[in-house]
């Protein structure tokens, strides 16, 4: 009902940081058994309105009322027991601590004699996970999880209160498609039993599914509102970056083969072993893929299909010992020991997670950006400055990295910006191959656009790219073809002109029943 008192209301709020004004006197409003969407490209001050929410930020201008009561949250906590979740998408887990540990950290139940309830904790754990359809011992130490897997959780953890607000800061960016099935299932949940919840999120396909209500920030403004059932994904977008937004993707993926020139990976029957025992057993069955110069291929399968894994077996990242099989680059075998050998051999990549595999968040963009090229810039063990400005300079306006000056540190940049940071050091050792997990993870609608243009640049110039994305639209838009992994093998490959999202998700779930005709034609495994 119109009349009806808003689970929260937010008035006239406003928000500087030194001459940079976050949030310009917006209105927002969450009602209860409604998900309200907050749109905006990084930077438009969404992450600061909710962090007044959520109490972590303070000092502001306006009026927050919870229920109709006024409010000023002290800290994270007093929003917490006035019933205020917040979901970060960049995760605020402790590594060396186990999954039920995470869950309860702060909350711990007690027994009479004043110790940890251990069982209990256990228990409420997997009930929560199961809740939320992920198999995972609660036992597992949270360091050696995947970035989804991690994700769900924060998710877990945030349940665990009882909240009447939930904040979801970009939730499904590390999922797979039938994860964000499962959460889905779990935010209609929390709808019938009356929690409102505030759902940001750059995959504009998401927002009409399960948003009612969507607001749009610019700038610190409030630029829009939709009914967001009946808003398209073009009509956010061009609300988002003030301008239309004509094409997201490459236009070359239906080129052809003659755009493509020799085999450059090949991989045969590669088995990567598991650090630690998980929920179900995995096949002990190979990977099998080749990827040709001026060829993007894609990578999907649901959480725990191996595609990450894949990946950092070919960087090196992982144990040399710990996998079995074939890989080839230019027709040579190759077996990586470690990343610095596989960026002398012609291979880059770039991670899932750029703040903690990636980035040096607490040092500046230019020695970020040159990071693992420094041996080339350096003259008898000394790097130049000029050299290394100049360097960096080059790569930042190749990529549009938006900054105040090669100075700043990278950790205040966007998502978008970081992102491209990284994507420009890995590109300064001229790969031959060029890894990817998650290349757009956190990355707003204008961001992704130039990079997926970016990508379509690079195979152009006859790089190989491998990557791994959760969003089935973006592997359609962007990608030749697409090798679908399944429990640590190949289960299929299906070739972007003749498929669909449809047919990844159905090879994804191992359903090739479902496939189109065409899609099946191009399937294979």
């Amino acid at each position: 009902m119109a009349d009806e008192v808003p689970l929260v209301s937010m008035v006239g709020i406003s928000k500087r940081y030194g001459g940079a004004q976050a949030c310009a006197g917006v209105d927002f409003v969450v009602r209860a058994a409604k998900v309200h969407a907050l749109l905006g490209e990084n930077g438009a001050g969404k992450s600061t309105l909710m962090k007044i929410l959520s109490g972590e930020v303070t000092d502001y201008e306006g009026q927050v009322a919870i229920a109709g009561e006024p409010v000023r949250f002290d800290g994270p906590a007093a929003a917490q027991r006035a019933g205020i979740a917040m979901i970060h998408q960049e995760l605020d887990l402790v590594p060396n601590m186990s999954v039920a540990d995470n869950v309860f950290l702060g909350r711990e139940p007690r027994t009479r004699q004043g110790t940890l309830d251990r069982r209990r904790v256990t228990r409420q754990t997997r009930e929560l996970l199961d809740r939320i359809g992920v198999a995972l011992d609660p036992g597992l130490t949270v360091g050696d999880l995947r970035t989804g897997e991690r994700q769900l959780v924060t998710i877990a953890s945030a349940l665990l209160r009882d909240p009447r607000v939930v904040i979801m800061d970009e939730p499904t960016s590390a999922l797979s498609q039938p994860e964000v099935e499962r959460l889905f299932q779990v935010i209609n949940e929390l709808r019938r039993d009356g929690v409102g919840v505030v759902y940001i999120s750059h995959r504009m396909d998401e927002i009409g599914r399960i948003a009612d209500h969507a607001t749009v920030l610019r700038n610190g403004h409030v630029v829009r509102e939709f009914d967001a059932r009946s808003m398209s994904a073009a009509q956010a977008a061009e609300a988002m970056v003030g301008r239309p937004v004509q094409t997201m993707f490459r236009t070359d993926t239906e080129s052809g083969d003659s755009d493509v020139g020799a085999e450059i990976l090949r991989v045969r029957d590669l088995v990567v072993r598991p650090r630690r025992a998980r929920s179900g057993r995995r096949e002990p069955n190979g990977i099998m893929l080749t990827v040709r110069r001026g060829e993007i291929v894609g990578l999907t399968g649901l959480l725990g299909s191996g595609r990450t894994e894949l990946l950092q077996t070919l960087f090196g990242a992982g144990s040399p010992g710990r996998w079995s099989g074939t890989v080839e680059l230019d027709g040579r075998r190759i077996r990586p020991r470690g990343p610095r050998q596989a960026l002398a051999l012609g291979v880059a990549f770039v991670p899932e997670d750029r703040r903690v595999d990636g980035l040096a968040l607490d040092h500046s963009i230019r020695a970020n950006a040159v990071l693992s090229v420094l041996g080339r810039l350096s003259r008898f063990g000394v790097v130049s400055r000029r050299v290394e400005m100049r360097t960096t300079g080059e790569s930042t306006r190749q990529l549009k990295v938006k900054s105040s000056s090669p100075r700043e540190a990278v950790g205040g940049l966007s998502g978008g910006n970081q992102q491209k940071v990284l994507l420009g050091r890995m590109l300064l050792t001229r790969p031959k191959l060029l890894l990817l997990d998650e290349p757009t993870r956190g990355v707003d609608v204008g961001a992704k656009a130039e990079i997926y243009q970016l990508l379509g640049e690079i195979a152009r110039a006859g790089v190989g790219v491998l990557m791994a994305s959760s969003e089935l639209t973006e592997l359609v838009g962007v990608c030749d073809r697409v090798v679908v992994l399944r429990n640590g093998r190949t289960a299929g490959e299906l070739s972007t002109r003749h498929s669909g999202e449809a047919d990844l998700l159905a090879a994804a779930m191992g359903d090739m029943d479902a496939l189109t005709d065409e899609g099946r034609e191009k399937s294979h495994g």
